[in-house]
C-alpha cells in the first residue's frame, strides 16, 4: 500500500481537501456544461442563435478552461489518498471514461463541431459526447460511496 498520504499537506488542514473538491467539481460543470451547450446545438434543441460552429468557437476556451482546473484539481484530490482512488472500481471507471470522452471531444466532437455536417452524423456525435461525459460523472458520484474494493493481492 502507498503510505504517500500520510505525509501530504493536504491532509493537514480540514479545509484544502473541500475547497479543492468544490473548484475540481465547478471546472468540471463548466466544462461538461459547455460541451452540452454544443451538444444540444447539434441536436438542433437549446440555444437556437448563430451556427453550431459559431456556438463551438464561442465555447471552447471556456470547455478547455474548465478542463485545465479540473486536471489540476484532481491529481491533488489524488494525492490526498492513493489507495482510496486506485483501489476503487468507480474511480478507475471514471478515468477511463474521462480519457475517452476528452478524446473524443478533441477528435470527432471538434471536427464535427466545426464543420457542420448531415444531421444524422451530428446527431449521433451529440448523444455519444453526452453518453461519454454523464459517465464521468456517475463514475465521480460514485467514488465516495465504493470503498477500496480491488485487491491486487488476490490477483
Amino acid at each position: 500500500m502507498i503510505l504517500l498520504a500520510e505525509g501530504n499537506p493536504l491532509n493537514s488542514s480540514a479545509l484544502i481537501f473541500p475547497i479543492l473538491e468544490c473548484l475540481h467539481i465547478a471546472g468540471f460543470g463548466l466544462t461538461v456544461g459547455t460541451i452540452a451547450l454544443v451538444d444540444f446545438r447539434l441536436l438542433g434543441r437549446g440555444v437556437t442563435g448563430g451556427t453550431v460552429q459559431e456556438l463551438a468557437k464561442e465555447m471552447a476556451p471556456w470547455t478547455l478552461f474548465g478542463l485545465v482546473i479540473m486536471l489540476l484539481t484532481g491529481p491533488a484530490m489524488f494525492s490526498s489518498d492513493p489507495d482510496m482512488y486506485y483501489l476503487n472500481w468507480a474511480f478507475i471507471f471514471k478515468m477511463i471514461f474521462l480519457l475517452a470522452a476528452i478524446t473524443f471531444n478533441y477528435t470527432v466532437h471538434k471536427k464535427v463541431s466545426s464543420a457542420g455536417g448531415p444531421a444524422e452524423k451530428t446527431k449521433w456525435v451529440a448523444y455519444v459526447s453526452m453518453l461519454l461525459w454523464c459517465a464521468v460523472v456517475f463514475g465521480g458520484i460514485f467514488i465516495g460511496f465504493l470503498n477500496s474494493t480491488l485487491d491486487f493481492g488476490k490477483i
